[in-house]
C-alpha cells in the first residue's frame, strides 16, 4: 500500500513510524507548505518532498491512499480534495472537521468518489480498550450507569506559540477539538447515542482564542450518564487520559497518560486473579499521550484497503464526535441544556 502525507507537522512521527513498521506499507512522497519540514521528512525516510500536494499527487499516480496531518480547519477541504479530484482514499486525522456540515461535505465526498474515508481514532486500539470492549459486547457490565472520561493534560504557552494557526477557533479549536476527542469518541463508542449535553468552557492559563478547560455532563438515549473533564491547564506536566465505566454488575478504570494503563477491573463474575492478570498483560507505557495505537490503526486500514472490507473508523462514525463537539459548544455558548 502505497502513502502519500500531507502535513509534515507534530503528529506526522506517528504515522511515519507506522507505515515503517508495516511490511505492506511504502510511503512515496510527502507534502508541507513549509519546505524545511517536507525536507527533513525525505531525509529521514527516502520520499520525495514537495510544498504543493497537488503537485505531489500529480507527480505520483501510483500513491494509493493519503494522510492528511494538517492543521484540522484544514482538513474538509483538503480530503475533500484528493478524493475528488485525484480519486485517492483518505486517512485524515483528528478532528475530522470542526463542524457537523464539513464532516457531511466530507462523507459524500468519498460516497461520489468511489474511495474511502478513514478517520484515525487509535485509542480505540489499545489493549485495555479492546478488552474493555469486548467486556462490553459480551454483556457483562450489565445495565451501563455512567461513564467519564479525563484529559488532564499540559500545554503551556509556548506550545500554542509554535504556529499562528494554534488555538484558534477557525483552525484548531480548543482542548475539547484538539486533544480531547480522541476520549469524546471512546465514550460515544462505550455508551452510545447521546441525547442531551449541557456543558461550561473556560480559558485559564493561556493567551489563545479556544478554551484551555471544559466540563461537559451528556445524557444517553440508555439512560446512562456520561461525564467529560478536559483541560490542557495542568501543571507542570501531563496527569493523565483516562475512561471509566460503571455499570450494575461491574466497574472498570483504564488510566495512564494516554487511556493506556488498566487500572480497575471488576465484575460480579470476575474470576480470581482476573484484575492482576489483565493488568500484566494488557497494561502499556508509552512516552508520549499518542500511545502506540497508530501502527494498529494503519494496520486496519491496509487491511480494509486490501480486502475491500469495511474500515475501522469512517467518515460517518468519525461525525459522531464532531456532532457531539459541537452540541458541547452550543450548550457552553448558551448557559442551556442542548438537543442533540
Amino acid at each position: 500500500m502505497r502513502f502519500g502525507i500531507i502535513g509534515c507537522g507534530r503528529i506526522s512521527p506517528e504515522h511515519l513510524r507506522a507505515i515503517d513498521e508495516h511490511d505492506s506499507a511504502n510511503l512515496i512522497a510527502c507534502a508541507d507548505i513549509d519546505a524545511a519540514k517536507a525536507n527533513t521528512v525525505a531525509g529521514q525516510t527516502g520520499c520525495t518532498a514537495y510544498t504543493d500536494y497537488r503537485e505531489m499527487l500529480a507527480a505520483h499516480t501510483e500513491i494509493d491512499v493519503v494522510s492528511v496531518l494538517t492543521p484540522s480547519g484544514l482538513h474538509p477541504e483538503q480530503a475533500i480534495d484528493v478524493m475528488e479530484q485525484f480519486g485517492r482514499h483518505v486517512i485524515v486525522e483528528k478532528p475530522m472537521a470542526l463542524d457537523p456540515a464539513d464532516a457531511d461535505r466530507m462523507i459524500a465526498s468519498a460516497q461520489r468518489s468511489g474511495v474511502k474515508l478513514f478517520v484515525v481514532k487509535q485509542n480505540r486500539y489499545n489493549r485495555p480498550v479492546v478488552r474493555l470492549r469486548e467486556a462490553m459486547e459480551a454483556g457483562r457490565f450489565g445495565r451501563i450507569l455512567m461513564g467519564t472520561v479525563r484529559v488532564r493534560w499540559m500545554r503551556d504557552q509556548a506550545y500554542y506559540d509554535l504556529a499562528d494557526w494554534r488555538g484558534t477557533k477557525r483552525l484548531d479549536g480548543g482542548v475539547l477539538s484538539n486533544q480531547a476527542i480522541h476520549h469524546l469518541d471512546l465514550l460515544l463508542w462505550m455508551l452510545g447515542e447521546p441525547v442531551s449535553v449541557f456543558a461550561r468552557t473556560e480559558r485559564y492559563l493561556v493567551d489563545i482564542e479556544a478554551e484551555d478547560t471544559a466540563v461537559a455532563i451528556v445524557k444517553f438515549a440508555s439512560g446512562a450518564t456520561g461525564v467529560i473533564e478536559a483541560t490542557t491547564a495542568c501543571r507542570p506536566d501531563d496527569l493523565e487520559g483516562s475512561l471509566s465505566i460503571l455499570g450494575e454488575r461491574g466497574s472498570v478504570e483504564i488510566s495512564g497518560i494516554a487511556v493506556n494503563e488498566l487500572r480497575h477491573w471488576r465484575f460480579t463474575d470476575s474470576e480470581p486473579g482476573e484484575e492482576e492478570q489483565l493488568r500484566t498483560t494488557l497494561g502499556e507505557a508509552p512516552e508520549s499521550v499518542y500511545g502506540f495505537g497508530h501502527g494498529r490503526y494503519i494496520d486496519a486500514v491496509i487491511q480494509s484497503l486490501t480486502s475491500d472490507t469495511p474500515g475501522p473508523v469512517d467518515g460517518t462514525e468519525g461525525r459522531r464526535s464532531i456532532e457531539l463537539l459541537h452540541a458541547i459548544y452550543s450548550s457552553a455558548e448558551k448557559g442551556t441544556e442542548v438537543l442533540i
